[in-house]
């Protein structure tokens, strides 16, 4: 008999083989190698484009995860590639950091160490280490690792700092993004290091490396998740006065389940206590951006309280995870509603059934927003990262 949980297993392994599909036929960039900086709306490559960092470590981790799911052995050759690319491409051999982006050709575009970037090519490694076995993935994991506690971590106030140029000097800008503001600790940031430390910690059990998992989610506990209001707190200077900024739905669903997550792998009690309190505050203040067609807004100005009238695909991936997660920590079905709600509302508003893949989004009147199909910030990781969280997490159930 077909239940709802097995009908959600089912669609999502076909739309995680889908989206693999969609990026392992259209993004292969055999004139330069690599992958293709980026898709449009309308499906034209563009072949000139800029290649980023964030967008290679992605593809990277999101085909070694997804492997270990499908076994299909294209998926792990397309993860080598990513693998070889970012080895011969991105990486600094001689300062040990990660170019931001390149050009089309494979030159160095922007050379700023953005530690946001660094984490996700340590994400990457790890994931493709998990799979292959390959020493040189992890010894770069590693060095990374360390590059980041020796250049970025701030051992009077704790925390991390954004960005160094190529060879580790202070830098004035610090944005991942024009949207983002220009200060030395962001959530962002510290989420998506404690995420990859995390990761790192599943393949190499250094005890050094766990201390500073737990300190991470210590220092998030402290500063970024604001128990009044169930949000999170995004910016702050370097010591640590908060810049008040929107607030941002989608991080709160993704730091629900994620931080939890790297709590659990750290094995602390006490952190995974907290996280799972966390958890549950979390996804309940997520709530507030949810429409009523199951959709999740983008973000919220408190300020005006005006919103930001949009739904982005990666929110409602990490919605499902986080409400997924907190049916599983409570075992109330309504949480379980709440995901089988929002992903009738991407298949039916941001799935593109006709191309592949997801659209960007779509405004408050449902018409889809043009922005990449794939490129700097269009990655396969939100979406594919939703279909294998899920997935492992309804035969964790199924074999309770």
């Amino acid at each position: 008999m077909s239940t709802p949980i097995n009908q959600l297993q089912s669609e999502l392994t076909t739309e995680l083989d889908s989206i693999l599909w969609y990026w392992s036929k259209f993004t292969m960039d055999t004139k330069n190698g690599g992958f293709i900086g980026q898709i449009d709306s309308n499906e034209i490559i563009n072949i000139d484009a800029e290649k980023g960092s964030v967008l290679n470590a992605r593809i990277l981790w999101t085909f070694s995860s997804a492997y270990q799911i499908t076994k299909n052995e294209e998926h792990k050759i397309i993860a080598k590639r990513a693998f070889d690319y970012i080895l011969s491409h991105f990486y600094d051999t001689e300062f040990g950091g990660i170019f931001w982006s390149l050009h089309s050709d494979g030159t160095p575009k922007d050379t700023k160490n953005q530690i946001y970037a660094i984490a996700f090519v340590i994400y990457g490694m790890s994931e493709y280490y998990a799979i292959s076995k390959d020493n040189k993935a992890l010894e770069v994991a590693i060095d990374l690792y360390k590059k980041i506690q020796e250049h970025s971590y701030d051992p009077i106030k704790k925390g991390y700092l954004e960005a160094f140029t190529r060879d580790w000097k202070n830098i004035d800008d610090l944005r991942l993004s024009d949207k983002d503001a220009n200060e030395k600790k962001t959530m962002n940031t510290h989420l998506h290091i404690v995420e990859a430390y995390a990761n790192l910690y599943k393949v190499w059990k250094d005890e050094t490396l766990q201390k500073d998992i737990i300190e991470i989610l210590q220092v998030i506990d402290t500063h970024f998740i604001n128990e009044e209001t169930g949000h999170l707190k995004l910016f702050f200077d370097e010591n640590w006065i908060e810049k008040p900024d929107v607030i941002s739905y989608g991080h709160d669903i993704e730091a629900a389940w994620l931080l939890l997550q790297c709590a659990e792998i750290s094995e602390d009690a006490t952190m995974i206590a907290r996280y799972k309190i966390h958890a549950i505050q979390l996804t309940n203040s997520t709530k507030e951006g949810i429409d009523v067609d199951g959709g999740l807004w983008y973000e919220l100005d408190p300020e005006s309280n005006q919103l930001i009238a949009e739904k982005h695909w990666w929110p409602q991936a990490e919605l499902m995870i986080g409400f997924f997660n907190t049916y599983q920590l409570t075992s109330d079905k309504a949480y379980l509603d709440i995901v089988l709600k929002n992903w009738d509302f991407v298949k039916k508003h941001i799935l593109d059934t006709l191309n592949g893949e997801w659209y960007w989004g779509i405004n408050a009147d449902y018409s889809v927003i043009k922005k990449d199909k794939a490129g700097f910030w269009k990655c396969p990781y939100h979406n594919g990262r939703a279909c294998i969280e899920i997935i492992n997490r309804i035969k964790t159930i199924k074999n309770e």
